[in-house]
């Protein structure tokens, strides 16, 4: 009879306590209410607790169905329901409520739309910035949007859309080194990719660009440096880097895990590159703490 392989456990650093406290279920409570979908809840990301008891989350619009079928994420793929015009509006009374003056708002994948969604990011960025009307109007000129776009199949039209809506920070993550690509985002395209960075800062110069890298898939040191310094000639600004870690055993297996000291050393590599804004972590995540990473 052959055997089942035992699953490698988790090393220590990756053993996360639950935060105490906290406003938790107020969060998640206010979100259900509101009928707005988190990537937090639909990615499993093992930072939700600590962020829901923080009063901090990333939303995630345009429904919870995905388009495509990457390897390595959670999501639901599955043939998408139409756009709800409502959401934007949803999405700013929360952020409202929970008091947020640095918003995450991120998508999944919708190539079935002529625009791929960028007219509804963008309404949601124009509907958090503008507030709310009325005696509900709050100073709204103080709040920052970060924006984690797909790549819109490259169409730089529907890039212009979101960028000229005035985010403060344009995040797309490349995810993984280009040899991988195939096997991890089979309907993505690296090169499309970093052009979507280098044409985010061709629309607007002074625009923020962020990138995530996550690592453990089977990738090389040299294949990381390599994606990093793509990354930074193609406009990047600000990078994050973090373990991937199997949602389920129906996903993509972890082929390494890096401790904290070799984060630290590919943190060391990506500012010997050029890059001044970089969070590199086990437990880092494109959107986790981006509110201090923007800042630093």
């Amino acid at each position: 009879m052959c055997k089942t392989a035992k699953k490698k456990g988790k090393p220590a650093w990756l053993k996360k306590t639950l935060p105490q406290g906290g406003d938790y279920q107020r969060v998640k409570k206010l979100l259900s209410n509101a009928k707005l979908t988190t990537v937090c809840q639909e990615a499993n990301c093992p930072n939700m607790f600590e962020c829901f008891s923080k009063n901090t989350s990333t939303f995630m619009i345009l429904g919870s169905e995905c388009t495509r079928h990457c390897r390595f994420c959670n999501v639901t793929a599955k043939d998408p329901l139409p756009v709800d015009p409502g959401e934007p509006v949803r999405v700013a009374k929360a952020a409202d409520e929970l008091g947020l003056k640095y918003v995450v708002v991120t998508s999944v994948t919708r190539d079935d739309l002529p625009d791929g969604g960028a007219a509804h990011f963008a309404d949601v960025i124009k509907q958090i910035k503008a507030g709310l009307p009325g005696p509900e109007k709050r100073d709204s000129h103080k709040v920052k949007v970060e924006v984690l776009i797909p790549d819109f199949q490259g169409d730089i039209k529907a890039l212009g859309i979101v960028v000229y809506a005035n985010p403060d920070v344009v995040n797309h993550n490349i995810e993984t080194v280009a040899s991988l690509y195939e096997r991890v985002r089979p309907e993505a395209a690296y090169q499309r990719s970093l052009d979507l960075l280098r044409n985010v800062k061709s629309l607007d110069p002074l625009m923020p660009v962020k990138s995530g890298i996550m690592v453990g898939l089977g990738e090389t040191k040299a294949e990381l440096t390599q994606t990093m310094e793509n990354l930074f000639e193609h406009g990047c600004d600000i990078l994050t880097m973090g373990q991937y870690l199997q949602p389920t055993r129906q996903h993509l297996e972890v082929k390494k895990y890096y401790s904290p000291e070799e984060f630290k050393q590919l943190e060391l590599t990506a500012r010997q590159i050029g890059f001044r804004r970089v969070a590199a972590g086990p437990f880092v995540r494109s959107s986790y703490n981006a509110q201090d990473l923007f800042n630093t």
